[in-house]
């Protein structure tokens, strides 16, 4: 549970590292006192050089990265930073955002009547001088510490007829979301069941955290 340590992170600096509406929401929702100054890392590593849990983590840190490093550059170093990626796993695939309208008419249908798997890496990055987290491996030349983790949910969905699924995508909600659906929303309804954290399906793992 966070609670207890709120009045000791609400006293630094904290940073979510990205722009993402649900995980600053559900870390408001929390109490938690952040600001928000998205990565610009480019996500493009090659999936076929990762399994899933290390292509999450190792996005989640390079995104991390790139905010430590120009902050470590223009003043005092933040206390907390936060990183995270979301992807989808289906058959040894791994499934980020639909490109289009047509691509999440693809994601969708394949997601249909079937389980997936839902990765989230999250990275925790904290001056190397912390007493908040006193684990990690040293980045940015030593200035931070920096510790990851993997959460995973096994997701069972609906099955969707193609009216359903372009019904969906006409809301216009699958377009920047992992799996092209959100679970937090109209995309709920598409969800049969699901094993694990449900936190972890919006896209941050909460009770991990």
């Amino acid at each position: 549970m966070l609670q207890p340590f709120l009045y000791i992170l609400n006293a630094q600096r904290n940073i979510l590292a990205s722009g993402s509406p649900r995980r600053k929401e559900i870390l408001e929702n929390v109490g938690l006192k952040f600001d928000v100054i998205p990565s610009t890392f480019e996500e493009n590593l090659d999936k076929s050089q990762f399994t899933p849990q290390e292509y999450v983590v190792e996005t989640a840190k390079l995104k991390t990265l790139e905010v430590a490093e120009r902050l470590s550059q223009t003043g005092p170093l933040p206390d907390l930073i936060i990183g995270c990626d979301t992807v989808v796993y289906q058959n040894n695939q791994i499934i980020e955002k639909p490109r289009d309208k047509a691509d999440a008419v693809r994601i969708l249908t394949k997601l249909s009547g079937r389980s997936h798997s839902v990765f989230s890496g999250l990275t925790l990055f904290v001056p190397a001088s912390s007493d908040v987290l006193k684990d990690g491996c040293p980045v940015v030349d030593s200035k931070f510490r920096c510790a990851s983790f993997v959460e995973q949910t096994e997701v069972f969905m609906c099955e969707m007829s193609s009216e359903v699924i372009d019904a969906y995508i006409a809301t216009g909600e699958p377009m920047d979301k992992a799996g092209g659906y959100g679970i937090q929303a109209l995309g709920g309804t598409l969800v049969n069941k699901i094993h694990g954290d449900n936190f972890n399906v919006m896209g941050f793992p909460l009770p991990s955290v």
